[in-house]
């Protein structure tokens, strides 16, 4: 047992921004040079509500603002993963195990000149729309059964 296993979760929301079309928006990561794409995420801030936080992450990572989006699904639960032992210690300064994120499905309302990734706390340096299907396959591996599990609740609602 490694002494990573006593560390807390993250608390983070997510989102699933999906087009008119059913597609949903992933970008690539700045910070990593591998062929991986994800939904926009990140941490939770004290006082923030998880809504919150999912909207002000969509906005710092896509440029799009709470006013092109509905809200449509929230996750029942809290969705978590597991860092991979080599970056355990290292993301984060070493505070966490890994995230336990809500995750929220959004309908976009605006077009694909609203989106831009280069803002302020840019962290991605490409984007596209994927099909619903392809997302766990092009997630980093040791966040695919949290992409499926994301998938599967968010399915019917896409």
């Amino acid at each position: 047992m490694s002494d990573f296993a006593a560390l807390p979760y993250r608390p983070c929301a997510g989102v699933m921004l999906a087009n008119r079309a059913g597609r949903v928006f992933v970008g690539q990561r700045l910070d990593s040079s591998a062929d991986a794409w994800q939904m926009p995420q990140g941490g939770i801030d004290p006082g923030e509500s998880a809504e919150e936080a999912a909207i002000r992450e969509l906005g710092e990572e896509t440029g799009v603002h709470g006013g092109l989006v509905d809200i449509i699904a929230r996750s029942r639960t809290e969705h978590y993963y597991d860092l991979p032992d080599d970056l355990m210690g290292r993301m984060w300064g070493g505070k966490y195990r890994g995230q336990r994120q809500y995750w929220f499905l959004m309908r976009f309302l605006g077009d694909d000149g609203d989106v831009d990734i280069r803002t302020r706390h840019q962290e991605f340096r490409a984007w596209r729309w994927a099909e619903l299907d392809d997302l766990e396959r092009l997630i980093v591996p040791f966040k695919r059964s949290l992409y499926h599990a994301v998938v599967e609740e968010f399915r019917p609602f896409v």
